[in-house]
């Protein structure tokens, strides 16, 4: 808390709010004055940033000095003002805040967010929504990676060895339809949750796609190359059909494969995909839009999507085969990730990317100072 107040004050103000705590002591560098922390040196000021807590009768260049200190020690520093004087700290932070109602123009134009109702507790509201953006993209990528990783793995390995692909370019259009559309509505649509606040923030070094992205996309796209694999090789002699109908079913399995697994992408890291299931209606009814779609597409759409007729058996095995995707991601997601080498190295040959330095990992465990 930086104000212009008197240091009994700040203090009492503080103590109020939970910024100092019980066993706050006296001279402890918790709390000091802006004429103090401006004649601090810049090495002073690097080392006891980090311990204050307070500071009273500040200055807007003090204000300043504080932003400057804390964005140079990696920290991701938001700035809440509504004075002209605190117009400096605003822009120089990462992320300014302002009030919309009693804020001056000087405060707004220099802010990046604007708080319409001057309750701060919006801000909690804005986080809450913004981390639950964040995880919902997270979601789809790890939807949508493990369907191009399977779909390319299955045509290309068809193609070396058969010099022909089991998914056409009609099904592999589908499919991309169900991924990007009904698949990113699907995914974007859960609402946010108050365990999402009880996350540590994500530091803007940290990828997007982690390692436990990394082990659900693999577990799942392993799982569905091995079986559509299976299926293209030994699928005539194992349900005693023609090619044609074999086809189908290595199309019919992949589609559902994608809709099963749009139950896993809904939890990246819990084992209970159906978590609070029920109140995302959207996302029952495209599920059930995309099978009504499915089922028009094999039964009666046989010379559009080069596809057969399957019987209720063969429909059986599909829904089998697809859905054992489930138990596989529950039992992948006992599998941790953290300190786990395996998962950089995949990450770092795919995305080609180098490890992080020591100063970016140091930042991830650097919390955003408000």
């Amino acid at each position: 808390m930086i104000t212009g107040d008197n240091v009994f004050t700040a203090k009492a103000i503080a103590t109020e709010c939970g910024i100092l705590g019980p066993d706050y002591r006296e001279g402890s560098g918790e709390v000091v004055e802006g004429i103090e922390f401006r004649d601090y040196t810049l090495d002073e000021r690097i080392e006891k940033v980090d311990k204050t807590q307070v500071m009273a009768r500040s200055s807007p260049f003090d204000k300043l000095l504080m932003v400057q200190c804390l964005k140079q020690k990696g920290n991701v520093v938001a700035v809440t003002g509504d004075g002209t004087n605190d117009a400096p700290a605003l822009k120089e932070a990462d992320i300014g805040l302002s009030m919309g109602i009693q804020g001056t123009e000087v405060a707004k134009e220099s802010s990046d967010i604007v708080i319409l109702d001057d309750n701060f507790s919006s801000v909690a509201t804005v986080l809450r929504w913004g981390r639950c953006v964040y995880n919902n993209i997270q979601k789809f990528i790890q939807f949508q990676l493990t369907v191009n990783v399977a779909a390319l793995i299955i045509n290309f390995i068809a193609a070396v060895s058969a010099g022909e692909v089991p998914l056409t370019a009609v099904q592999l259009l589908w499919v991309n339809l169900i991924m990007d559309t009904l698949g990113a509505l699907a995914l974007a649509t859960d609402r946010p949750t108050n365990e999402l606040m009880h996350k540590p923030p994500v530091c803007r070094t940290k990828p997007l796609i982690t390692n436990i992205i990394w082990r659900n996309l693999l577990a799942q796209s392993v799982y569905q190359i091995a079986i559509l694999l299976v299926l293209q090789f030994r699928g005539e002699s194992i349900f005693d059909v023609h090619e044609r109908v074999k086809d189908t079913l290595i199309c019919n399995t992949f589609v559902l494969c994608q809709v099963f697994n749009e139950f896993n992408a809904r939890k990246l890291e819990k084992q209970n995909v159906f978590e609070g299931i029920l109140k995302n209606q959207l996302f029952l009814g495209i599920i059930g839009v995309t099978i009504a779609l499915q089922v028009i597409m094999v039964e009666f759409l046989k010379k559009f999507a080069d596809t057969e007729k399957l019987t209720l058996w063969q429909w059986g095995v599909c829904i089998f085969l697809a859905a054992f995707s489930w138990p596989i991601a529950w039992f992948v997601k006992l599998i941790p990730v953290s300190g786990t080498p395996f998962f950089d190295i995949v990450k770092q040959a795919i995305t080609c990317r180098k490890p992080s330095t020591p100063q970016a990992r140091d930042s991830m465990s650097n919390p955003v100072r408000l």
